[in-house]
């Protein structure tokens, strides 16, 4: 009993807590649609423990303990394969971003303008009929 008034909390407090990332826009949208349908499935677990053994039996699995471990091994080897592609896709943004950078300081090298330096402003022009004596 008291095992499933924990999980029941604990899906609840997850659920407050990513809607307050998502509040803050500490969270993108794509991430925390995974993490809130989670958030759901756990909540009424908690609530329902029969509901966990008879989901088990009926996939052929001793028992709920053991289907919640297989899936929340699937689900970090998930999270960890989608987070490797993420960060094999930013490092290559970044290399392209570097890349660029080098290319913009060496043509300022050439042009004599030391790197770091803002461009000069181009000298607005003069209207003839605005000139002086």
């Amino acid at each position: 009993m008291q095992l499933s008034i924990l999980t029941s909390i604990t899906g609840i407090v997850l659920l407050g807590y990513i809607l307050e990332l998502l509040r803050r826009q500490q969270l993108r949208e794509k991430y925390a649609a995974i993490w809130l349908s989670i958030g759901v499935v756990i909540a009424p677990l908690g609530f329902f423990p029969d509901l966990l053994d008879s989901t088990a039996r009926r996939l052929g699995v001793a028992s709920g303990a053991s289907l919640v471990l297989f899936v929340g091994f699937v689900l970090v080897l998930l999270v960890s394969l989608h987070l490797s592609w993420e960060s094999s896709r930013l490092e290559a943004e970044t290399r392209t971003l570097a890349e660029d950078v080098a290319l913009i300081r060496a043509q300022l090298a050439k042009q004599g303008t030391p790197p770091g330096t803002p461009p000069a402003p181009s000298a607005a022009p003069v209207d003839e009929g605005e000139a002086g004596p």
